[in-house]
């Protein structure tokens, strides 16, 4: 595998020295300055620059398990050290919470972390997700299926994390003084389609039925 990983980076090397070699050179030379921070999950299948088709240099990135902001009285070291300087020192506009359809850490809360054996510290991770769970279900119909379920958590999860942006000074001050914008994704692995979450409605729509044509 680590093989497979290194013929790939040859292959890429080779494709950059051509025509995108003077950009990736002044790339290197110049202070960052990307156009969003992306929190998404970890799992292998959710790349964001391929479903967003962004550029090096174009997204700030966290990715974890579940795409987890914890607040900051409960602060992840890491987390808050890369919101403080994606927010603070290179001032990005937006900050953006992926979440996706399919995700195993959505579903382990969902089904109660008794079940994760033997990973602690993947059971104190989830532990608030679990919760959000929780709630989700108390509010769905009593028929609800566990797919249905499923999907609400992974949209609860998402704006939970929002929520929990702002319990950082630096995000705070920045959404008081209107530098930064918040949004809430969902990728579909299935459909391969981008929900997005929608303020005036409540609800995720389809990124291309919020988009407006373009000029």
């Amino acid at each position: 595998m680590v093989d497979s990983l290194l013929r790939g980076h040859t292959k890429y090397y080779r494709k950059k020295v051509g025509g995108e070699r003077d950009f990736l050179r002044r790339l290197a030379a110049e202070h960052q300055s990307p156009d969003a921070l992306y929190v998404g999950c970890s799992d292998s299948r959710v790349i964001p620059e391929m479903l967003t088709q962004s550029s090096p240099g174009d997204l700030f990135v966290i990715r974890n398990v579940a795409n987890i902001v914890p607040t900051f009285e409960n602060a992840d070291a890491s987390v808050g050290a890369a919101l403080e300087y994606a927010v603070g020192h290179l001032k990005v506009p937006h900050i953006i919470v992926c979440g996706h359809y399919g995700c195993g850490g959505v579903k382990a809360a969902v089904d109660g972390l008794e079940h994760v054996h033997g990973m602690p510290s993947l059971h104190e991770w989830l532990t608030p997700t679990e919760t959000t769970a929780r709630v989700v279900r108390n509010t769905l119909p009593a028929d609800a299926s566990a797919e249905q379920i499923w999907r609400k958590a992974v949209e609860a999860n998402v704006l939970e994390q929002l929520e929990h942006l702002a319990t950082y000074a630096v995000v705070a001050k920045a959404l008081e003084n209107d530098e930064v914008e918040l949004h809430g994704w969902v990728y579909d692995l299935f459909s391969l389609g981008l929900y997005i979450y929608d303020d005036e409605t409540d609800r995720f729509a389809l990124a291309n039925d919020l988009l407006k044509p373009q000029e």
